[in-house]
């Protein structure tokens, strides 16, 4: 998600400045080979917290616990942003942008290799939380960093192909690392994301253009309260919260839950189609987004809603399992860009503030789904995750309803 940059235009510094550095003029098309490396970044980082997703069985053997406790890593990865985001993206806000991506990717290397070598579970856990670390960093600048390579009325498309990188990682990057572990073991897939990492620093260095960061004046800081007092703030928080919780809790056990369908065999497969689904999604979101916001944020709730009921009530059939996971997939691929953008939207003068509330609350809904489906799935078994997803989509739907002046207005500003 973003944060202190997302909203804002070039920064310039004084004329006067004999040292100065100019801000990259705006292209006049989208900047497609810079785009795709922050694509890239945002796969390897959307990847790097799910790839345990289809590795648990494998990784929780290895490691001598359980599958519950193995998708706790996914968890610990999460509370390392919820718990660094807002201060690291503060303390480096006067970072020049490349420089800071630069290092949040280093990061990812150092972590999933450490990750790959682990012999035990507690330092497989730090390796995790350091990426999550890692992570904070990357997710405090990639889409303010794609706004701030294209003109006010490319911006969203801009995001789009950045955030492209969030389905490409559940289509392809999940199904192929899930593929690695049963041929190679889940150590390698770990070691093929660091040598992916090494490649995309090469990529950053070649392709992206520098930017300045934002160092603010004195007292000029946004305040987290003051965001909250904006209209639509809150409901759209609230809308992040709850409904990345409901993902993510069936998301993190999508295995286990195939398994006991008796497809745990074609985990990839159904992977595969939930991804492609999603990029259909987010290609219609960057269509749309500008004039349809609250449209397509409805209409992807009521179709994850409506997956989690077939998954919930029709488990018997496989051709209604992928039906449902194609649904879900439409809903689901674009709600980082809607939900970064509502966020932007309503929060105005304090757009920076609301965004970084925006990247800790994902972030405390991914570590919330992987604690709360494991207790689910210790306590009623994988049957129990479609009910809840469904349960906590209901008052999703309300607010985004109810939310039509502020939040999730009928019509953008400016639109």
């Amino acid at each position: 998600m973003s944060s202190t940059d997302l909203t804002r235009g070039p920064s310039r510094g004084p004329a006067s400045s004999p040292r100065r550095t100019e801000t990259p003029p705006f292209p006049a098309k989208l900047n497609l080979p810079a785009l795709l490396a922050l694509a890239t970044a945002v796969f390897v980082t959307s990847l790097t917290e799910t790839l345990p997703a289809g590795l648990l069985p494998a990784m929780g053997g290895d490691l001598g616990v359980g599958e519950s406790a193995a998708g706790q890593t996914v968890t610990v990865y999460a509370l390392g942003t919820v718990l660094t985001a807002v201060p690291l993206s503060t303390a480096t806000a006067g970072w020049r942008r490349r420089r800071l991506l630069l290092t949040a990717m280093a990061g990812f290397a150092a972590a999933n290799t450490v990750t790959a070598l682990s012999p035990s579970y507690p330092l497989t856990m730090a390796a995790r939380f350091a990426a999550g670390v890692a992570a904070g960093l990357a997710w405090a600048l990639l889409a303010g960093y794609a706004r701030r390579m294209a003109p006010a009325h490319l911006q969203g498309k801009a995001v789009a192909v950045a955030m492209a990188g969030i389905p490409v990682a559940l289509s392809l990057g999940v199904p192929a690392g899930t593929f690695v572990g049963k041929a190679a073991g889940w150590q390698t897939a770990f070691l093929v994301m660091t040598g992916l990492t090494l490649v995309l620093l090469g990529w950053i260095l070649a392709a992206v253009p520098d930017h300045p960061g934002h160092r603010p004046e004195k007292g000029s800081a946004p305040s987290v309260l003051g965001a909250l007092k904006v209209p639509g703030v809150t409901p759209v928080l609230t809308v992040t919260l709850v409904f990345v919780l409901a993902h993510t809790l069936l998301y993190t056990y999508i295995a286990a839950f195939l398994d006991r369908l008796g497809m745990g065999g074609r985990a990839d497969a159904v992977l595969l189609v939930f991804g492609g689904a999603s990029l259909l999604s987010i290609w219609a979101v960057g269509a749309l987004i500008n004039r349809r916001l609250r449209a397509l944020m409805i209409t992807g709730t009521l179709l994850v809603a409506v997956a989690g009921a077939v998954l919930a009530l029709f488990t018997g059939s496989p051709a209604l399992v992928y039906g449902a996971v194609v649904l879900w997939g439409l809903g689901w691929g674009g709600a980082p860009t809607l939900l970064q953008t509502a966020a932007g939207d309503a929060g105005g003068e304090q757009a920076d503030a609301a965004q970084a509330m925006l990247v800790t609350l994902w972030n405390v809904a991914m570590a919330g789904g992987g604690a709360v489906g494991g207790l689910l799935l210790d306590a009623f078994g994988t049957g129990a995750l479609p009910w809840s997803v469904l349960l906590l989509l209901v008052p999703v739907t309300v607010v985004v309803v109810t939310a039509r002046a502020h939040g999730f207005p009928a019509r953008r500003s400016g639109s």
